[in-house]
């Protein structure tokens, strides 16, 4: 067997060894630590000087026109909660699947971004958390590419941490929607369970199960709009018009319109899929969902809030 001499690894572990903080330093910035002076700038004449950042400063810039809490700055939120009065929160839950061969596995998430935006703005003073993109499942029987999900318990301590971080920040009305039917029965154990603990605190909390609507959807689309789908079922893909035409509204390339177009498969279960009808139906199928939901929320409320007309 042939033998191997320990000197030189020894010495080369010794030299790294030796050599590490010399490096770190000088990833530090330079020798002995030292930070090198930070490069001089002159501000051009016309530029404002920017206030120091705190929490309590005064906010510097136009509010954007935004409900989506992750695209809004930190000063925003503070100023639409606490000055304007936006305390409702939706926290929406979506998943990721197989979905045929036009749609993205987030197909759900992309139709709760539609909707959810429809929502805030119908029903006023609500800002839009984050999407929970992922179902509950289990995560070694997925073995489908791109069907992602976490086991039950921690999609329900995920969300329920989401409304307890969202009560602490001051919001007074939490609402979950789920987009897909195998989320509905879990939101609605993780709402009542949050409704339990919180009681007698001054939040309410409540799952919007009249949001998954699809049924009526369906009936919306065929009898109201015209856009007659007799089998929804047709090509056989978890896909039909009315999804596709939400989705669009997140954007057309999530249905693969482009690349449908050009090999003549843009179309759903025989209904074409043109780009500005689709824009438009997908849009009036969105504030359709927005008033149901908002319906149902002021019935929580205890409004007595009219259910809204097909017509």
């Amino acid at each position: 067997m042939k033998r191997w001499s320990l000197g030189p690894m020894a010495l080369a572990v010794a030299l790294c060894i030796t050599s590490t903080p010399a490096f770190a330093q000088a990833g530090r910035g330079g020798r002995g630590g030292q930070r090198p002076p930070p490069p001089e700038v002159i501000r051009p004449a016309d530029q404002r000087v920017p206030a120091p950042y705190s929490y309590d400063m005064v906010r510097p810039i136009a509010m954007a026109d935004n409900v989506w809490m992750s695209e809004l700055t930190i000063l925003e939120m503070r100023d639409l909660v606490r000055r304007y009065g936006y305390t409702t929160a939706l926290v929406l839950n979506g998943t990721m699947e197989a979905n045929g061969p036009y749609l993205t596995t987030g197909k759900h998430n992309h139709v709760l971004k539609v909707t959810g935006e429809a929502i805030a703005r119908t029903l006023g003073n609500t800002l839009v958390a984050p999407i929970m993109m992922l179902d509950q499942g289990d995560p070694t029987a997925t073995d489908t590419p791109g069907r992602l999900v976490v086991s039950a318990a921690t999609l329900e301590a995920v969300l329920k941490d989401m409304a307890t971080s969202l009560k602490a920040q001051g919001f007074t009305e939490i609402f979950f929607l789920g987009d897909s039917g195998s989320n509905q029965a879990m939101l609605e154990g993780v709402a009542t369970d949050l409704s339990t603990e919180w009681a007698g605190g001054g939040v309410l909390v409540a799952h919007i199960r009249d949001y998954y609507n699809y049924a009526d959807v369906l009936r919306y689309q065929n009898e109201v709009l015209g856009m007659v789908e007799l089998n929804k079922d047709l090509d056989g893909y978890h896909d039909d018009y009315y999804i596709s035409s939400l989705i669009m509204n997140d954007s057309p390339d999530h249905v693969r319109l482009p690349q449908r177009q050009a090999v003549n498969l843009d179309h759903i279960n025989s209904l074409p899929l043109y780009l500005d009808e689709g824009l438009e139906i997908g849009r009036k199928i969105a504030q359709f969902r927005a008033d149901v939901t908002v319906a149902a929320i002021q019935r929580v409320r205890g409004t007595g809030y009219p259910a809204p007309s097909r017509e």
